[in-house]
């Protein structure tokens, strides 16, 4: 009767699930993502001369959708919806824009 429940076990546990850490490679690629987005929005958007502030929360708001996005694919398709994952999109738009809104004007 073990034997059974071993083998039952055994078969019907599924596949693991991937740990999901706060200091990963998929978590710098969040990052560094989000950072290189927020950067070419606002260029973008400073280059069709938008005013400074407004063209900053453009690129964030389009960084953010990005990152939300992604999730969102995540969910519904094979992968792995994180809130780590936008935790480090949001970590990337914050120093993204801590970084451009000390561009020249």
């Amino acid at each position: 009767m073990r034997g059974l429940a071993l083998i039952l076990t055994l078969h019907f546990g599924g596949d693991p699930k991937p740990v999901d850490r706060w200091l990963a490679p998929d978590k710098a690629k969040h990052f560094f993502l989000s950072v290189f987005v927020e950067s070419m929005s606002f260029s973008v958007l400073r280059s069709a001369h938008v005013g400074r502030n407004a063209s900053l929360v453009g690129a964030s708001a389009v960084t953010a959708g990005v990152g939300l996005g992604r999730e969102i694919y995540d969910h519904f398709h094979p992968g792995t919806p994180s809130l780590k994952d936008l935790a480090w999109d949001g970590i990337g738009i914050a120093a993204a824009a801590v970084v451009l809104h000390q561009t020249a004007p």
